[in-house]
């Protein structure tokens, strides 16, 4: 089974996570949701600045009738590529990327492309999860609201 949610970017340089809920069939013994997301907001970016700006975010799954060996991917958003995604503001792309770990080691993605998924865990209620987001510094964009849409989806 899969449910999807949506992590969407939003006003000054931050990235949301939003909630859309999807219904399973009734006969499935167990279901598992987003019942619970929050930002990840960058705030405002400062193209002088020399350091890496990070903020986290984070996704609830909860599962309800028993245990769940879950899986959960990220889509590409508007890059279409893992290697970088990229918030756009009019035709102005800033770079940015959601990770497993708070090092940038790890990109979440599906598994492929060289990217990780957060999976096979056992969840028997809640289990909360961190998506760690990193913008580099040194990218000359003009001021504005970025933006970006990224599919998170749990599969069990």
């Amino acid at each position: 089974m899969r449910s999807t949610g949506q992590i969407a970017a939003s006003a000054a340089f931050a990235i949301a996570l939003m909630l859309v809920a999807s219904t399973l069939p009734a006969s499935a013994a167990v279901s598992c949701t987003f019942s619970s997301v929050s930002g990840v907001n960058f705030g405002a970016y400062d193209v002088f600045s020399g350091t890496t700006n990070t903020a986290n975010g984070s996704l609830t799954v909860t599962c309800s009738g028993g245990t769940a060996t879950a899986t959960v991917t990220l889509s590409k958003g508007n890059s279409g590529s893992y290697a970088t995604r990229y918030m756009l503001h009019g035709a102005s792309q800033l770079d940015y990327n959601l990770y497993l770990d708070p090092f940038g080691f790890f990109i979440w993605g599906d598994g492929s492309a060289g990217t990780l998924d957060w999976g096979n865990v056992s969840i028997t209620g809640s289990e909360t999860l961190t998506v760690f987001g990193r913008l580099p510094a040194g990218q000359d964009v003009p001021a504005g609201s970025y933006s970006d849409t990224i599919t998170a989806t749990v599969s069990y």
